[in-house]
């Protein structure tokens, strides 16, 4: 017997249209601690429907709360008004006129009826008969169609349903299909099923009714809910349905960014959904859900499209030899050539391209050695954070007679910031402590304190400037800029604020020794300052 759609193969010059419904706004909602307010439903929706390209959106449960009719009404007038009516779906049970009076009222005409779809759930759950619960659909259904509501049925616990008790199975489809359900959903409500499953069991079901609207809705509970929605799409399903995020009870749905995504990659299956609009919408739902998602969650993870190790960005220098069907571009997002302690001299020279710089051999060799150097320190260095990181090398001084050797700051709510400080000048060492009324100036109260037996005097700080690079890390690295006395300028960069004025600070001292500048005292000027500060 042929299925309801043809079966498909990826090779198959024909594509075939599958209806996507999302769910995050009523399965995906049942995600342990995710409250989504009306407001934000009402974006969501708008959002999906308008932007992402999904054919329906599931918005509620029916009785939940008068916050959440009210929340529908929002999303029916909106939808009434953009030519969305018919897109939006309600879940409603078996009670009768409860749950049609309920949505009705709330303007909407589509519900999606919960059912039970084992022997077991019907006998113990709600201790009935096949044959009485079939009686109670039957009159629900027929009062929703008395008030212009158009029915869809859930086969809650199909899965277990249709391998532990199949002859209840296959008796309720065959009493249903005559009640005017327009889709059948086959439910694999525990996520138990594998893909063998999947095409045994939806395959049959598909063969014995043709004429029914199947969609197969999935969990993930063995993280194979976007492979049981790829068999099912090739058996033929009329739909899937799916959550943004893979949002959902337990482990949640299956994933709207990777069920799409795979269907055109590895079936004949279309969808409406917009590609390009995958990773803003992902944003959106992990904003008002407050459920962060991996940075190496496929399509929209922050990582997955980022190249590490060295060998894959000369590859992909070359001529893209690691580039796949999953291109950023197709999703609107760019490749990231990571710079770390695995990067090689390609990940440096298209970061150095994308910024439009240039390096030559001895400057590209020091720069990738830092980053290199960074990487063991488990600190990363972005793109945004080059510029910084190249100025402070190419200013760096290699016959540097005066250095930082050790610094400890403490920093308290309730007492004075104090450093320790430990400086060698020309191979002798120098310490001291001192309280400041922030980190930085503690520093320089301790340093003014040995300037004297040092020999040199600390010139005024003019102006102090710090740059961070755009994108709100906290880890990215910090550019000082400390203008001081005379119009010497210095910088320098860390990923601790305070840690790059101290660099900066030391820069200074060395220009100054290099420049001969008049802040380095004559001994006899030293000897007299060093009795007045003692």
């Amino acid at each position: 017997m042929a299925t309801n759609t043809p079966p498909v193969t990826p090779n198959d010059a024909k594509r075939y249209p599958i209806s996507i419904m999302d769910t995050t706004l009523r399965d995906g909602e049942q995600t342990h601690g995710v409250s989504i307010s009306g407001q934000e439903k009402l974006v969501i929706a708008q959002k999906l429907l308008k932007e992402v390209g999904v054919d329906r959106v599931e918005v509620a449960s029916c009785r939940v709360s008068e916050g959440e009719q009210l929340s529908l009404r929002k999303i029916m007038d909106w939808a009434n008004r953009e030519g969305f009516v018919d897109r939006v779906e309600v879940l409603s049970f078996v009670d009768h006129t409860a749950s049609v009076d309920w949505l009705v009222a709330a303007g909407c005409r589509r519900m999606n009826l919960l059912t039970k779809g084992s022997l077991r759930h019907c006998k113990f759950q709600l201790k009935k008969t096949l044959a009485e619960h079939l009686a109670d659909i039957l009159k629900t259904v027929q009062y929703a169609k008395q008030k212009g509501v158009t029915p869809s049925i859930y086969l809650e616990d199909w899965s277990n349903g249709i391998q532990q008790s199949p002859e209840y199975v296959w008796e309720m489809l065959d009493a249903i299909k005559d009640y005017g359900f327009e889709r059948v959903h086959l439910c694999d409500t525990l996520g138990i099923m594998s893909p063998a499953q999947v095409e045994e069991h939806v395959g049959e079901s598909l063969r014995r009714h043709p004429a029914m609207k199947f969609e197969f809705h999935g969990h993930n509970d063995y993280g194979l809910a976007t492979a049981n929605c790829l068999v099912a799409a090739k058996l033929g399903v009329a739909g899937v349905h799916l959550t943004v995020n893979g949002l959902g009870e337990r482990a949640g749905n299956p994933s709207l960014a990777e069920v799409v995504t795979c269907f055109k990659d590895h079936s004949n299956r279309e969808t409406r959904v917009d590609e390009t609009k995958l990773k803003e919408i992902s944003r959106l739902v992990e904003t008002f859900s407050g459920k962060r998602i991996g940075a190496n969650v496929p399509i929209v993870g922050d990582d997955v499209y980022t190249q590490t190790a060295g060998i894959h960005a000369d590859g992909d220098k070359k001529g893209n030899l690691y580039e796949s069907l999953l291109s950023p571009a197709r999703f609107g997002r760019d490749r990231i050539y990571a710079l770390g302690k695995l990067s090689g001299k390609s990940n440096l020279d298209l970061n150095l391209k994308k910024l439009g710089l240039e390096l030559n051999a001895e400057q590209h060799k020091k720069v990738l050695d830092r980053i290199v150097e960074l990487g063991d320190q488990k600190k990363i260095v972005t793109t945004d954070d080059l510029p910084f990181l190249i100025a402070d090398l190419l200013s760096a001084q290699d016959d540097s007679v005066f250095q930082v050797v050790n610094c400890v700051i403490t920093t308290t709510i309730s007492m004075r910031p104090t450093a320790s400080i430990r400086v060698r000048l020309r191979g002798n060492e120098y310490e001291s402590i001192a309280q400041g009324n922030g980190g930085y100036d503690a520093f320089m109260t301790a340093l003014r304190k040995i300037a004297p037996e040092m020999g040199i005097r600390i010139p005024m700080l003019m102006d102090f400037e710090v740059h961070i690079p755009p994108g709100g890390k906290t880890n990215a690295l910090v550019e000082a800029t400390i203008t001081w006395e005379g119009d010497l300028k210095t910088r320098a960069v860390s990923s601790d604020q305070v840690l790059a004025a101290v660099k900066a600070t030391e820069r200074m001292i060395n220009t100054m020794m290099k420049r001969n500048l008049d802040y380095i005292q004559p001994k006899a000027d030293a000897e007299l300052a060093l009795q007045s500060a003692t």
